[in-house]
């Protein structure tokens, strides 16, 4: 059907050309018809070709060629009215400003196409974005990143949208690299690592935004302001970050809350094997722990440290730190 409708529209257009008798010269006046069809058929074909091309991009990045094609325009236009004040003769006019002409508005469509975010942020209210309510934005902050397993998640393939690295995260990052501490310099490295290892997945798409708000002086208000401003949502695991971005209105991303969501849900009267480890606060109370590091407190486990033993679930305990376990010895 669609093959159909294309066939349809090209022969409409060689119609219409072939009635307005377009001719390219007046040397062929006499077929001036045959002239018009002929062009009709090639503006056809064109617009079939873009129409098909276009199908492979967003909205946001035509709307992004058109407004650079549009602005690359408007400096030629500003650029010729300046050329004709010199004692150039008008043939070079004319020649100049098509090439010009060409070149700002490549230039121009290619820079925002590059640039659709910046120039987003540039005129806050000119959204150059889809409005596919699939596609979503994630900002990543610095403790996330050193944190480290917000790759293992998207190598996972669970997490998906465009990942956002802001460019004062990545100095800050580099800081921490280079500072004196032995501590801090391995856990900047590990998070130049991790983000290595994010960008060369091919299940997310990972871009470094240029960005910076100098009117803030903190990373933490810097990210606020880029997710109210691309609408994106902050992925971090920092507590204070998540309530600030919260009460300005920025969604977030806690893995620590989604670590605890994945813990696996145990009821009283279960039964598990665990292995006490060592002993507990309170007097004859043994410590186990869970594969995922859930502790599990079992009482009178005190004089089986170092065994793995049944015990069977008495309670359980949900703090802001995790999930606690109260088990007693099943025999």
């Amino acid at each position: 059907m669609g093959v159909l409708v294309k066939i349809i529209f090209m022969l409409v257009c060689a119609g219409f050309g072939y009635l307005s008798g377009f001719s390219f010269h007046e040397s062929f006046a006499g077929s001036q018809s045959l002239q018009g069809a002929v062009v009709g058929l090639c503006a056809g074909a064109l617009a079939i070709v873009l129409d098909m091309y276009f199908k492979r991009v967003t909205v946001r990045n035509v709307l992004a060629i058109f407004i650079g094609m549009l602005l690359g325009l408007l400096l030629t236009k500003l650029l010729m009215s300046f050329l004709a004040l010199t004692p150039v003769s008008d043939l070079a006019l004319e020649k100049l400003g098509v090439l010009l002409a060409a070149v700002f508005m490549y230039l121009g469509a290619v820079s925002f196409l590059r640039g659709q975010e910046e120039f987003s942020l540039m005129i806050p209210f000119v959204q150059l974005d889809s409005k596919s309510p699939g596609e979503q934005k994630i900002v990543l902050d610095t403790s996330v990143i050193i944190d480290g397993r917000i790759a293992d998640i998207c190598e996972t393939a669970f997490l998906v949208g465009k990942i956002i690295v802001p460019r004062f995260v990545l100095k800050e990052l580099q800081l921490i690299s280079d500072s004196a501490d032995d501590l801090k310099r391995s856990r900047g490295r590990r998070g130049l690592d991790v983000l290595n290892r994010i960008k060369n997945n091919p299940n997310v798409e990972v871009k470094i935004h240029e960005a910076d708000f100098p009117e803030h002086n903190t990373v933490d208000a810097k990210l606020v302001r880029m997710g109210q401003v691309l609408g994106a949502r902050i992925f971090t695991n920092d507590y204070n970050l998540n309530k600030v971005a919260e009460i300005q209105g920025v969604q977030v991303l806690n893995i620590n809350e989604l670590s605890n969501a994945l813990k696996p849900i145990v009821m009283p009267g279960e039964l598990l094997e665990v292995r006490i480890l060592k002993e507990g606060k309170e007097p004859e109370q043994g410590v186990a722990y869970l594969d995922d590091g859930t502790m599990v407190v079992v009482d009178a486990g005190r004089r089986r440290i170092g065994q793995t033993v049944s015990v069977s679930i008495t309670s359980v305990l949900q703090t802001s730190a995790g999930r606690m376990i109260f088990a007693k010895v099943a025999d």
